[in-house]
This record gives C-alpha cells, sequence and structure tokens, in this order.
C-alpha cells in the first residue's frame, strides 16, 4: 500500500524537492503484532528532524490518521511501514518556495525474515572502504541523503555478511550500514557519537535506556577502529532487526558475551 499526502497514489510530482535534492527525512518502522513499534520515538524524531532542517511541517494530526488507515488495511499482518516527509514541491533551484505545503509519503513492505542464527550465534561483518560525511548540521537525524549508505552496502555481494561497519575520515567507528554499533569492553558498554556524521537510531536510544536500567555502564564517545576490533562484545542495532550479536568482523572473531546476551533478553520483554 502506497499513501500520497492521504490519497492512493505511487507517483510524486517531479518538482518534488524530495527527489531533486534529497529534501526530506524518512522513518522506517515495525508493524508487528497489530501495532507499530515504538511510535512515539519514531514521531519525535521525525518532527524534531523537520524542525532542524526548517521543513514546516505541520501535518501530524494527517500523518497519524493515516498510519491508522495503513494499519488497518494490514489486516494484522506483519509488515515495515516506511514514512518520508518531504519540503514539497517548489521551483527548480536550491531556494525552497516558501508556504509549500510537506509531502507524506506512507508505503508497507513485507516484514525481513532473517536467520534465526543471527540473533542466537551472531552475524559476520565485514569493515567499508567507504568512510561517512561529516556534517554537525545533519548528523544523527535520518534524512533522505543516503548515497553514503549505498555506496558502503554496494561495496559487498556475500550473503554470509549481514552488515558493513562505517567509519569516518578520521578512523573512528560511527556506524554500520543500515544500524548502530556498541562494544562491551571491561563490562561498561560503548557506542560511537552521533554528533557529526550517523544516525540516532531509535534502537539505539533504547538499548541505551535498557542498559541504564540494568545499572551497565553506558558511554557514548568516539570510538577508534583499534579500540573496537579488540572489544570484549560487538552488537549492531535497528528498529527491524533488534539486537543482533557480532560473531566475526573480516577475520577477527567473537563471543556472544553476558553483556550482550542480557540486554538481548530484556528488549525482547520491553514494551514496544
Amino acid at each position: 500500500m502506497v499513501l500520497i499526502n492521504g490519497l492512493p497514489d505511487d507517483k510524486i510530482a517531479i518538482s518534488d524537492r524530495g527527489l531533486q535534492y534529497g529534501d526530506g527525512l524518512f522513518e522506517t518502522m515495525v508493524y508487528r503484532a497489530g501495532t507499530i513499534e515504538f511510535i512515539d520515538a519514531h514521531f519525535a524524531r521525525l518532527i524534531d528532524g523537520c524542525r532542524r532542517l526548517n521543513i514546516e511541517f505541520a501535518q501530524a494530526g494527517k500523518l497519524n490518521n493515516e498510519l491508522n488507515i495503513v494499519c488497518q488495511s494490514l489486516i494484522g499482518n506483519d509488515a515495515i511501514i516506511k514514512v518520508i516527509i518531504t519540503r514539497g514541491s517548489g521551483g527548480r533551484g536550491y531556494l525552497a518556495t516558501s508556504g509549500v505545503e510537506p509531502t507524506r509519503i506512507i508505503s508497507t513492505h513485507p516484514l525481513p525474515i532473517y536467520p534465526s542464527h543471527y540473533s542466537q550465534v551472531g552475524v559476520k561483518v565485514r569493515l567499508c572502504t567507504h568512510t561517512l560525511s561529516e556534517n554537525v548540521a545533519l548528523a544523527g537525524i535520518k534524512h533522505l541523503n543516503r548515497l553514503d549508505q549505498v555506496l558502503a552496502r554496494n561495496e559487498w555481494h556475500d550473503a554470509d555478511i549481514a552488515e558493513g561497519i562505517m567509519l569516518d575520515s578520521t578512523g573512528h567507528v560511527i556506524e554500520g550500514t543500515m544500524s548502530n554499533v556498541f562494544m562491551v569492553k571491561a563490562g561498561k558498554l560503548f557506542t560511537p557519537m552521533v554528533d557529526k556524521s550517523g544516525v540516532a537510531g531509535v534502537m539505539r536510544a533504547q538499548i541505551i535506556s535498557l542498559a541504564a536500567e540494568l545499572n551497565i555502564s553506558v558511554v557514548e564517545t568516539n570510538v577508534h577502529l583499534e579500540d573496537f576490533m579488540e572489544a570484549d562484545e560487538i552488537f549492531i542495532s535497528n528498529s527491524v532487526i533488534g539486537l543482533w550479536p557480532v560473531s566475526q568482523i573480516d577475520n577477527t572473531l567473537y563471543v556472544v558475551g553476558p553483556v550482550t546476551q542480557n540486554l538481548q533478553d530484556v528488549l525482547q520483554q520491553a514494551k514496544r
């Protein structure tokens, strides 16, 4: 199902700034067991992203009603719901036309089915060659400009590799192509800062909150590649996969340790 500004359609105007300039944001949400998981967190990030991009988005009520329509159409079937907000249509050129209503796009997709061993024994990942661009103004938000991730993800075609780890230009680990990353060292949990690049994931925030409730020390910091590779445990996360332990990065092996297992167990019971 696809809704554009509340109407069934699968086409947008060629003048839409989301198409012309990647001028917008998106959220990828899981609809499961009759509900959209972490809907409040996704909405909050979407609204904050519009604020940071100066997109005058005053259609939250309309979007919420449209999501209800989409959920009813799914008839209880699990799915991915993707929401895109663009600045709307405007003339040619970078200067945005004032007073234009943003474009709302909602689409549904089958929920991916991953091998069960991904969450049990972990996944193989690789280090990407392509590095993330740095931009403080865009860091953390889920904007439509995903060329860094596209280039990095197309570096490999081996189905046994589930994800690629991306660095910045200074050699610090930032995130995966589709996920946030965490490492455990001496019982403490570390995750890269996303103040210059990367996405502040909804699941990332959930894991940080749960770790604090479990009295697991959580540190958001610059993570150099050498320290990352020497971690006791590593795992990745996003709203679709939840939490996957990492069993191998290139030729380096890792175990599914107690901190990862504890967070996995608690996350499964967490209110979504």
